[in-house]
């Protein structure tokens, strides 16, 4: 009889996923063993590489410049302790990610209802998206600067960047690593060059370096800004809920026996280095930034911060503060290189944007879709509310265009308040926990009062900046009842994230008795069952 050939299923474009964070490269990654640390070291960098990223993305790059234009290096001091707060974070989700086998999306959902999943899954696409709006805008600017293209079409051709991502996950995940360390240096090369023309004085930036009361004082004011607006500005755009999932999920992308402690142990130890220097690499960037602020320019001669104000005063000879600058800038080339840099920044951002969108879909509501796919409808949605802002302002003025253009990225930002808790805290709680980590690999009581006064310190200041981003939504000149209106809405969204936050952290602590509970049902029936196999023999 013959038999009949079943056909093959053919593998929906959406489909059920719940299997290992990222799939298609957990594990892909091979690691030596028993060689030296610079050879072994190599081997594990990469992965901090795509989260140093989002710590040097278009978001950050107005707010350290304006910071160092207002108040020259005094937010110095800001940036080095975001950066150190930032490899805090990070090393935690790495070492979450390694230990336990799960992502930070995975973790909070193996601990929580399937209806917070939902809701937090939608809260942190609301993040990415926001973020997304920053990487749309940079490019698009990059694009008109460096090539003329008009605004319209090259917010459309960012779209295109789904093309670059697919052509990078045919080439491997060794390969986007190494090219995206490509690009960071040549972001740091470009800053780097610009500021050491600039011959700054470095005795003061050392000096701004060290923590400083004024840096969050309410005044003075300058350009409508205080200290405190300026820190709470550069800490808002540096540390960010998407890296967290980014590295809980790409740390795992290295081989290694898991029944190994010693294998655990050094690939969450050599993870770390990884993320530690990258960071610092980041730390120099934004530092870098700040510097320009305050030694390429002139004091006050940048009076437009967006893109297109920086683009201008870098290639205006009456805003560089020497003659080598001056000279430097007639021939163009501190412009052109700095829309080098956007553009080199905003693709970065988008190959991480995409996976750390993956993670948490997959995380949360345990649904994938081919990166590529992800991507355009991310980037498509992301591009909407930057066509609607070029479109009515298209009859206006090209300053007019200019501001609303910046002030869209920077109110885009203030859904990063929402989310950065809801990531910050289940980190705290799960390598905090011997339950998750094991006795091992749970925080040190130093780690862990770190990991709190940071979680709670930049909780509390996003929080007190809601309404201020919230009344940015209004512009410049907002009258009284907007301004109410704004404080209200702010006030309502803060009492929401409240609530939202005590329902996680009562939905975790459940869900970690009822693990824990488990386990030592499980060690039980397994102590109990030994005996009886010893006497079968």
């Amino acid at each position: 009889m013959d038999t009949i050939e079943k056909k093959p299923k053919k593998e929906r474009l959406i489909h059920y996923a719940n299997g290992p964070s990222l799939e298609e490269i957990n594990g892909t990654v091979k690691v030596p063993q028993g060689k030296g640390f610079w050879k072994t070291l190599l081997a594990y960098s990469g992965p901090g590489a795509l989260v140093a990223v989002g710590y040097m993305d278009p978001g950050n790059w107005s707010t350290s410049i304006t910071g160092g234009q207002n108040f020259q290096y005094l937010l110095m001091s800001i940036i080095l302790i975001s950066s150190l707060i930032a490899m805090l974070l990070q090393s935690m989700a790495a070492k979450l990610g390694i230990v336990t086998q799960m992502d930070l999306a995975q973790a909070i959902r193996a601990r929580t209802s399937k209806a917070l999943g939902i809701v937090l899954w939608i809260l942190t696409e609301f993040a990415i998206m926001a973020t997304d709006i920053a990487e749309v805008i940079g490019a698009a600017i990059a694009l008109y600067l460096l090539f003329k293209i008009p605004l319209v079409i090259a917010v459309f051709i960012t779209v295109f960047d789904v093309l670059l991502l697919l052509l990078l996950t045919k080439i491997g995940f060794r390969k986007i690593e190494a090219i995206v360390v490509a690009l960071i240096v040549v972001i740091f090369v470009v800053f780097a060059y610009e500021v050491a023309l600039s011959d700054p004085n470095w005795s003061q930036v050392i000096v701004g370096l060290v923590p400083n009361a004024k840096t969050i004082a309410t005044s003075p004011t300058v350009g409508g800004m205080t200290p405190l607006t300026g820190s709470l500005g550069i800490i808002g755009a540096t540390v960010m809920p998407h890296n967290l999932y980014l590295h809980s999920a790409i740390s795992q992308t290295r081989q290694l026996d898991h029944n190994d402690e010693k294998q655990v142990a050094q690939t969450v130890r050599f993870s770390m280095w990884d993320s530690n220097i990258q960071l610092t690499v980041a730390f120099f960037v934004n530092a870098l930034l700040l510097i320009m602020g305050v030694a390429v320019f002139k004091s006050g001669a940048v009076k437009d911060p967006s893109f297109f104000g920086l683009h201008q005063a870098l290639s205006d000879t009456s805003t560089m503060s020497n003659g080598v600058l001056a000279g430097v800038a007639r021939t163009g080339i501190l412009s052109t290189l700095f829309a080098i840099a956007l553009l080199a920044s905003g693709q970065n951002s988008t190959i991480t944007g995409t996976l750390t969108g993956q993670v948490i879909m997959e995380g949360f509501i345990h649904m994938q879709m081919p990166l590529w796919l992800r991507r355009l409808i991310t980037r498509l949605l992301s591009v909407i509310p930057v066509l609607i802002c070029v479109g009515l302002t298209s009859g206006q003025s090209l300053v007019h265009q200019h501001e609303a253009l910046n002030d869209l990225m920077n109110n885009s930002q203030v859904f990063l308040a929402f989310a950065l808790p809801f990531s910050m805290l289940p980190l705290l709680m799960f390598t905090d926990s011997k339950t998750e980590m094991g006795k091992r690999f749970t925080n040190h009581w130093y780690t862990k009062a770190a990991g709190w006064i940071s979680v709670l310190a930049l909780t509390g200041l996003n929080i007190m900046n809601l309404p201020a981003q919230i009344e940015g939504f209004f512009g410049n000149g907002a009258s009284k009842s907007e301004l109410a209106l704004a404080d209200g809405i702010a006030d309502v969204a803060i009492v929401a994230i409240l609530a939202l936050l005590a329902w996680m952290i009562i939905d975790l602590y459940r869900g970690n008795k009822a693990y824990a509970k488990h386990l030592a049902t499980v060690a039980k029936e397994s102590a109990d069952t030994t005996p009886e196999i010893e006497m079968h023999k």
